[in-house]
């Protein structure tokens, strides 16, 4: 197989340090947000999109180095071009079945339980929990993929509860007790995938502020900065290449999933069904209940979209499952992404009993993220009107955090000890 040679970007001068993009390297699609950030929250000056050939992405996860630079900088150039200024900063995200993601309660017992507990000692168990998440999630990926010697990287963590001998504190600073206990989130990737991201920032000419694992940048972006959030919901953003899932239970992130189906495989049934090619088969899947296609095409085209929407339910199902630490799951579905724009794949949530053989306490509400929903973001552009671009504009709340978190500030205890995380 031929290389496509990667040929160096040029340099881009007068770029600001209050500029951030926001990169959503998409099965489909690159989205590049170019954002203004003003303190913690951030104006929208910017937006590029450009599609992605069938060969540059597999499974969520970049197979072709030299197409996705390519596709980025057009993307990217769309975004510069419309906000007038040029962007160093980028956060990136990534995505696909080997980025690992969960919430992980580590206890410690304390050698003088009377000692008042100091930013020093929460910093040293914090960092023991990320040691143990972190050899945790290396024998997971190395058994699932069957290489001993993997290696990983920790692209994300959050705090989500505090306990000292049973009881929930919200700042552990100053008390005594022999038992702390600390739940974190933390998601892990291969290095492979976060080495192509990587080169990827490289040949743009950009600093690499953060990579985060897009189901929980999706989560960032409706909890926002508040501390205190008592939010709880799933969050299902379904891409091209495959779907990820992130619950958030009283404003922490309990964990992250993905599996390795999206709006590609809907695409891909109905052209093995109808004997047509890709494009035409993703032209007949955007058409669905649109009254723009025959009546037989309709048909054969629901039929085949209903195969593949049983195999998805069923990968939700799973995934939901193995949220065993929180008694009930949430009941509000929120829905992000591409591929939840088909509209049998709604229909099929909100009205098929899939939820039935799991924890939930009523039947869930099935609704869309609107971009008025993501905190602190406003979009100057008016040009972001829908639940395709929620990811991206995580991505842009996380690079937000990720650069404001320089500065401490004026900041809640939950905030320091987010900041004790940052990577």
């Amino acid at each position: 197989m031929m290389l496509k040679k990667i040929s160096p970007k040029s340099k881009k001068p007068n770029k600001k340090a209050n500029v951030v993009v926001a990169l959503d390297i998409g099965t489909e699609f690159v989205k590049a947000i170019v954002g203004r950030i003003h303190g913690d929250s951030v104006e929208i000056v910017g937006v590029g999109r450009t599609r992605q050939q069938l060969a540059d992405m597999q499974s969520g996860a970049i197979a072709d180095i030299a197409g996705v630079v390519d596709n980025c900088d057009v993307a990217l150039s769309q975004a510069e071009r419309e906000a007038g200024l040029d962007a160093r900063n980028v956060v990136i995200g990534i995505a696909g079945e080997l980025v690992k993601g969960s919430t992980s309660t580590v206890k410690f017992r304390r050698s003088n339980s009377k000692e008042p507990i100091d930013e020093a000692e929460m910093q040293r168990i914090i960092d023991k929990v990320q040691i143990r998440t972190s050899e945790n999630a290396r024998k997971q990926l190395a058994l699932e993929t069957g290489n001993k010697n993997v290696d990983v990287k920790l692209v994300n963590s959050a705090l989500v509860s505090i306990q000292i001998d049973g009881y929930k504190v919200t700042n552990p600073i100053g008390f005594q007790g022999g038992e702390v206990s600390i739940g974190l989130y933390t998601a892990f990737a291969p290095m492979i995938h976060i080495g192509a991201l990587e080169r990827t920032a490289d040949e743009l000419d950009l600093d690499l502020t953060a990579v985060a694992a897009e189901p929980f940048a999706v989560a960032r972006s409706v909890i926002g900065t508040d501390a205190s959030s008592t939010m709880s919901a799933i969050l299902i953003d379904v891409g091209g290449g495959t779907t990820d899932i992130a619950v958030v239970n009283d404003g922490g992130v309990q964990g992250t999933k993905m599996f390795g189906i999206g709006g590609r495989s809907f695409t891909r049934t109905i052209s093995s069904d109808l004997g047509i090619d890709f494009e035409a088969a993703e032209a007949i899947k955007l058409k669905i209940g649109t009254d723009k296609l025959s009546d037989q095409n309709e048909k054969l085209a629901q039929s085949s979209i209903g195969k593949t929407l049983e195999v998805w339910l069923s990968g939700v199902e799973l995934a939901l499952s193995e949220f065993n630490m929180i008694d009930h799951l949430p009941n509000k579905v929120l829905l992000c992404g591409g591929g939840a724009s088909l509209a049998p794949l709604v229909e099929a949530l909100n009205e098929r009993d899939w939820y039935k053989a799991l924890p939930f306490t009523r039947k869930p509400s099935v609704q869309y993220i609107k971009p008025s929903q993501v905190v602190g973001i406003v979009d100057k552009t008016d040009s972001i009107h829908d639940h395709t671009y929620i990811t991206a504009m995580g991505l842009l709340r996380v690079g937000v955090d990720t650069i404001s978190g320089n500065d401490i500030g004026d900041q809640s205890i939950k905030d320091k000890f987010n900041k004790m995380l940052r990577v």
